[in-house]
């Protein structure tokens, strides 16, 4: 499997000492947290038995879970694969933490250790296509319009438009391609990420291909493929570093996408679940069946006539079936439109699959590519039992700035635990970390999500949980103020006693407030309510990108920046900048969430409480993400209020505050405010 195969394992250097190796290289200081968490993995990965640790903002987890996996990896010839959920988080561990671990630890093991980076295919440069080798799909390249800007395409959450390069609003595509076409001739990886500034993605579309349009083993410079070359490496290191979106892929059964390995290393594994749910989330409307028959006629020179068809029967239901969920499978009117594109694809799916013998022609294998996920999407949604996935219909207002209120139909698996448990965990041994593992003081929700089974408490059981704490003192660092006297939210987006009380808060802060809103009317109507009453710079989401407003916000103590879920989770602004955390409400998810809904449901027909193990865990793990926004290093100091009383009225609410970091906590308004003005002083 590795490099060190055949080779006779050598003696296990010592875990604690190689760690104080990695520390020393950093030049840090020893953490009791990270030693004992360096400790469990070791032990974990010999005894084959799953770990979950949660382990505190300031532990130094990576380093933790590293340095045993390096270790293990050289001295056991077993591959470890480790995957992180942002690029931000990825970024460290393969550029920073990792290399340095190996190079810290390499002169007291058998070897050297060989790490490696791996992406999606759609990541690297195709040099096929940048020498003219694909057609493009676009009607005429360097005469589109500007680029539509921020949030276009599935990439711009790992890409985003900040990083990737220019305003929208003035560089034209043609600018950003004639760019890459010179990188090209400059890289040694095709990395979309090694290229700073960035491209928006419809640039990027234009030189790189998915796996399913790639011609393989067939392609004219398949030697020089910079996605091959980087599974090449993946197969020969003994660390391999990717990411959650590639963990969807194999869970959903292409294991092939990831190189044998024998242990799995999960950083920010309490977002893997919903990436599991997204990786194997579907849609289809009629633009995607006209999409497909286009380069079916376009680069397959096929006729579409069934295709065509089904296109404008899709599209007559869709017009005319109301948003909702399918909890029976589709009715018969989409049952019948779904069914035809299937059959018109199958058909077409076999005009345009080639001669044997024939040269590998890319065009018909971007055709191939798109008919073929086309079919599978519609077999999926027009199957005789759909009791495994969550169909629903969704339509955008016609007003809406993010759509033309278009019918679309969507399929989510109802459950993600148990392609976790049987494509991802087994025959390996799973390390799952985060600084966010239990919910209500307990890992069994966070272990059943993953298709662990609840802890008994006994060896026999297949994983075990520890927590390895945080080296801040959050009683004396922080205080945990819920609003009691305020009403239970309704509706409305704000009401005039929250925004007295955002009002008064902030005031007492001078300022220095990170606003977390439940939606982006409620953080935007706070927002243009503080900027009329209050003599601080209020920030809010949609201001500009992201990360400019964090950095503004860091850069400036008075400033305040209000937002939505981006800012609950990853956002890291330690010292005086932040000295106020705002919760508007507690944040369950939507009641007309599909997927929620259906799982909610599931959960209750098998006897269990759907709003406990759904609603409730959701909305604990958002408000222990959001309130670890405050203590960011062992200086800070300052307040987490949140407004909405339920969190000490409900019964619910001693399990969503369980889950919290553990401040001092109080319902006092009057001390609240005297501690932010004492901390402003």
């Amino acid at each position: 499997m590795t490099p060190s195969d055949t080779a006779e394992p050598a003696p296990a250097p010592d875990v604690p000492a190689l760690l104080d190796r990695a520390v020393g290289a950093l030049g840090g200081s020893p953490r009791q947290g990270q030693r004992e968490m360096a400790a469990e993995v070791a032990r974990a990965i010999e005894d084959g038995r799953h770990l979950l640790v949660q382990a505190g903002t300031g532990t130094g987890k990576s380093l933790g879970y590293l340095v045993p996996a390096v270790r293990h990896a050289v001295t056991e010839g077993e591959r470890v694969v480790v995957s992180t959920a942002t690029l931000a988080l990825q970024r460290q561990v393969i550029t920073r933490d990792l290399p340095l671990v190996a190079d810290a630890v390499a002169p007291a093991l058998p070897r050297p250790p060989q790490v490696a980076l791996l992406k999606g295919w759609h990541n690297y440069l195709c040099r096929h296509k940048i020498t003219g080798g694909y057609p493009t799909d676009d009607a005429t390249l360097f005469d589109l319009p500007p680029d539509p800007g921020p949030g276009e395409g599935a990439a711009a959450e790992q890409h985003p438009a900040s990083a990737r390069g220019g305003d929208a609003g003035s560089d034209r595509l043609a600018d950003h391609v004639r760019r890459l076409h010179a990188w090209a001739e400059e890289t040694d990886t095709g990395d979309r990420d090694d290229l700073v500034p960035g491209v928006p993605d419809r640039a990027w579309r234009q030189v790189s291909v998915t796996s399913l349009e790639c011609l393989g083993q067939r392609c004219p410079v398949f030697d020089e493929c910079f996605a091959e070359q980087a599974r090449g490496t993946a197969r020969e290191a003994d660390v391999v570093v990717t990411n959650h979106a590639m963990l969807g892929i194999a869970a959903s059964g292409n294991q092939h996408v990831l190189p044998e390995h024998d242990v799995l290393v999960v950083d920010e594994a309490h977002e893997l679940a919903d990436r599991i749910t997204s990786a194997a989330t579907v849609d289809l409307a009629a633009g995607t069946v006209e999409h497909a028959a286009r380069l079916a006629r376009r680069h397959g020179g096929r006729t579409t006539d069934d295709l065509d068809a089904a296109a404008q029967g899709l599209a007559q239901v869709l017009a005319s079936v109301p948003a909702e969920r399918y909890p029976q499978g589709l009715p018969e009117s989409l049952h019948t439109a779904v069914s035809a594109v299937r059959d018109a694809a199958r058909g077409l799916l076999a005009e345009l699959r080639p001669e044997p013998g024939a040269e590998p022609d890319a065009g018909i294998r971007m055709a191939q590519s798109a008919v073929q996920q086309l079919f599978d999407v519609a077999e999926r949604m027009a199957a005789e039992d759909t009791s495994d996935d969550v169909l629903w219909c969704s339509r955008p207002p016609a007003d809406a700035p993010w759509g033309d209120g278009v019918g679309r139909l969507h399929a989510a698996p109802l459950a993600v635990a148990g392609l976790i448990s049987s494509q991802l965990l087994a025959e390996r041994t799973g390390i799952l970390t985060s600084a966010t593992l239990t919910l209500g003081g307990s890992f069994d929700p966070l272990a059943r999500s993953l298709g662990l089974a609840a802890s008994t408490g006994t060896e026999d059981d297949a994983w075990r949980g520890i927590d390895v704490g945080s080296p801040f003192d959050y009683r004396s660092q922080g205080i945990c103020y819920v609003a009691k006297h305020l009403p239970a939210p309704g509706r409305e987006p704000t009401t005039d006693a929250q925004l007295d009380e955002i009002a008064g808060l902030i005031e007492a802060a001078g300022g220095r407030t990170l606003g977390l809103f439940s939606s982006r009317r409620a953080a935007t109507a706070a927002a243009e309510a503080m900027r009329e009453r209050l003599d601080v710079p209020v920030l809010c989401q949609g201001d500009d990108q992201l990360p400019s407003l964090v950095a503004e916000f860091a850069r400036d103590p008075a400033t305040c920046l209000f937002g939505t879920l981006s800012l609950w989770q990853g956002v890291d602004v330690p010292g005086d900048a932040c000295r106020l955390v705002l919760i508007d409400r507690v944040p369950f998810p939507r009641p007309d969430d599909p997927v929620k809904a259906a799982r909610a449901r599931a959960v209750e027909q098998a006897g269990g409480n759907g709003f406990m193990q759904v609603a409730a865990t959701h909305a604990a793990l958002l408000l222990a993400q959001g309130a670890g926004r405050l203590i960011r290093s062992q200086d800070d100091r300052g307040v987490v209020a949140i407004l909405d009383p339920r969190l000490v009225t409900a019964r619910y609410g001693s399990f969503l505050t369980r889950s919290l970091p553990d401040f001092w906590r109080t319902t006092d308004q009057h001390l609240v405010r005297g501690a932010l003005r004492r901390l402003d002083t």
